[in-house]
């Protein structure tokens, strides 16, 4: 009766450690996410506003957050937006922002990618209000090679 008992105690033992090991093979591609792409932008003050800061712009949930941080800026809206071209030549509207308040804005802009607006010349602009979208404050392109 004794070695049966034990019999039953390893077998018991080997199943529970082959289960154990097998939750923690099939858990592994789970607890392993893919690589989030972030960008960081340099916005330099534009016409003397002493304006400066940066964007980030971080993939995910089927397109990009721009996060806009800027010093200087003023308590009051300022436009913001996603240009075609660049800071010393912009084109037309590709996507709006919110606008920027007390130096901050957070926009989610749907279908995209960091890696698509980093591919096209787009330079992400901010205008001095509402009134005065002519006046811009803070400009930064979307290229490799402005990355900070």
């Amino acid at each position: 009766m004794l070695i049966l008992h034990i019999y039953k105690e390893d077998t018991m033992r080997i199943f529970v450690s082959a289960l154990a090991a097998l939750a923690l093979v099939s858990l592994g591609p789970i607890a392993t996410g893919a690589a989030t792409t972030t960008a960081t932008i340099k916005l330099n003050a534009q016409n003397g506003s002493g304006e400066n800061g940066s964007a980030t712009l971080t993939d995910g949930n089927g397109g990009v957050t721009v996060v806009i941080s800027l010093t200087g800026a003023p308590a009051s809206a300022q436009p913001a937006h996603i240009h075609d071209g660049t800071c010393a030549d912009l084109k037309g509207v590709a996507y709006a922002l919110k606008d920027v308040v007390n130096g901050s804005s957070t926009t989610s802009v749907p279908g995209t990618t960091v890696a698509a607006l980093m591919a096209k010349p787009y330079a992400i602009n901010v205008h001095e209000s509402a009134a005065n979208l002519g006046k811009y404050v803070a400009c930064g392109e979307l290229t490799a090679s402005s990355s900070m």
